[in-house]
């Protein structure tokens, strides 16, 4: 038999959809900006603001789950997906803010192939979760996202091990040395959050497919 919900079940979803949503709108301005399409501080104005809806899908999702007695997965699965999303979205923030506070010069080809794996990371993570919503039918098209974001994730290892080579190989200048380094750490955390999270969405969908 299919795995359905009730309706009044489906906004914990839609609230998943909405959040995800907001990660890949951020993963493409992020990518945007290290292209040098779109200025910092606009690009950093933008993810603030996608990062503020964001802290109110989590907070509304806290609330509905304290709220409903019978939810489409566990509760404690809603509340880690969201908190995986809410993590990912805040990380990229992070990004943004360390590149218009420190003014750390134009990307490397590494640093913008990080960017760009970010933007296609949670890409992916979107559509997963929009698969969300009937694991019965999609839990192979879950599995395959999911896969994508592995091997993108090994990709970014790559890119970030060599650019943090190259740095401390190549560059004589101590402070872009730290401006650089941070910056790529964080390019780090967000893409490792990414693999977290679709980790998080196997283990749902071992549960319930």
């Amino acid at each position: 038999m299919s795995f359905r919900l009730k309706p009044k079940e489906e906004k914990f979803f839609a609230l998943l959809e909405k959040h995800a949503a907001l990660c890949a709108q951020a993963g493409d301005v992020l990518y945007d900006c290290f292209q040098g399409k779109i200025p910092g501080e606009e690009g950093l104005e933008t993810v603030r603001g996608l990062k503020k809806d964001g802290l109110a899908i989590r907070i509304k999702t806290m609330e509905r789950l304290q709220k409903t007695f019978i939810t489409p997965i566990d509760r404690e699965d809603i509340q880690s997906l969201i908190e995986l999303l809410d993590a990912i979205l805040d990380e990229m923030k992070e990004i943004m803010d360390k590149m218009v506070m420190y003014h750390p010069g134009q990307p490397s080809a590494g640093a913008i192939a990080m960017a760009q794996i970010i933007a296609q990371c949670t890409q992916e993570i979107k559509k997963s979760v929009a698969y969300m919503r009937n694991l019965k039918d999609n839990y192979l098209k879950i599995e395959a996202r999911s896969e994508k974001v592995n091997n993108l994730e090994s990709q970014g290892d790559v890119h970030y091990h060599e650019e943090m080579a190259l740095l401390f190989t190549e560059c004589t200048d101590p402070i872009h040395i730290i401006k650089w380094k941070e910056i790529l750490s964080s390019m780090e955390s967000v893409i490792d959050g990414c693999e977290d999270l679709v980790k998080a969405f196997q283990r749902v969908v071992l549960k319930y497919a």
